[in-house]
């Protein structure tokens, strides 16, 4: 994994991202780690996210909602102040 200072990484973000394409760069601030940039293949695999277009683009299951009140239908967005 390589290992860059938020001011190394601030200075080249391009040569950041390069080295993000072979292995995780984990960057640092003041000796501290702080973030860990990837590449998105990389973190599709480590969050177990489908890189297949049509799982992304498929809609979950429909979802009835009940009415609780007799309103028109309007979203309203006031407080009840009864």
């Amino acid at each position: 994994m390589k290992l860059l200072s938020s001011r190394e990484f601030n200075r080249d973000v391009s040569y950041a991202k390069r080295e993000a394409r072979i292995a995780p760069v984990l960057i640092t601030d003041r000796g501290q780690p702080t973030h860990v940039l990837m590449s998105i293949e990389d973190y599709r695999r480590f969050s177990g996210e489908s890189e297949n277009i049509l799982e992304m683009l498929a809609m979950p299951e429909a979802v009835e909602l009940e009415a609780t009140d007799s309103s028109d239908g309007a979203w309203d967005h006031r407080e009840n102040l009864s």
